[in-house]
């Protein structure tokens, strides 16, 4: 088996800012000012979402080199529909996560169309940002330490 580990963590700045870190590399996430924040970042729906489309186009990327097929340029857009009366919980029956998730790809490419269509299956089928929304991940009970 070959499990590898990502781990990341998320800071509180100012208001409803906090700063993610992975690795070397940080992210500044926020709210827009109409939902209490400071537009100072994306949110982290916004995050999520972008996470999946960067998958699916490294995704595309890898199995197009693979399979020979050559993309001049490449552009994955994805748009999530989220009820923030489950966020909010003015509404208890609806989920307070995204509902549905549309993708969008932009490919520049002389192969035929059909081969497009074979690989952006395959990318379906191989994202795992894509597998981990579409599948769900089991979430283990969480950890207080208190400081």
């Amino acid at each position: 088996m070959a499990l590898h580990s990502y781990k990341v963590s998320a800071s509180r700045k100012e208001n409803l800012q906090v700063e993610a870190c992975a690795r070397d590399f940080k992210i500044l996430l926020d709210e827009p000012e109409e939902s209490g924040g400071d537009n100072k970042g994306m949110n982290p729906v916004e995050l999520l979402l972008c996470s999946a489309a960067a998958c699916k186009t490294i995704t595309a990327i890898v199995f197009s080199d693979f399979y020979g097929i050559v993309l001049d340029d490449i552009r994955v857009e994805i748009e999530g529909f989220l009820d923030s009366d489950g966020f909010s919980g003015a509404d208890p029956q609806v989920r307070p996560g995204v509902q549905s998730i549309r993708t969008v790809f932009h490919i520049k490419s002389d192969a035929p169309a059909v081969q497009l269509q074979q690989l952006i299956k395959m990318v379906e089928k191989q994202c795992p940002v894509g597998d981990s929304l579409s599948a769900g991940v089991k979430m283990e009970e969480p950890v207080l330490e208190k400081e």
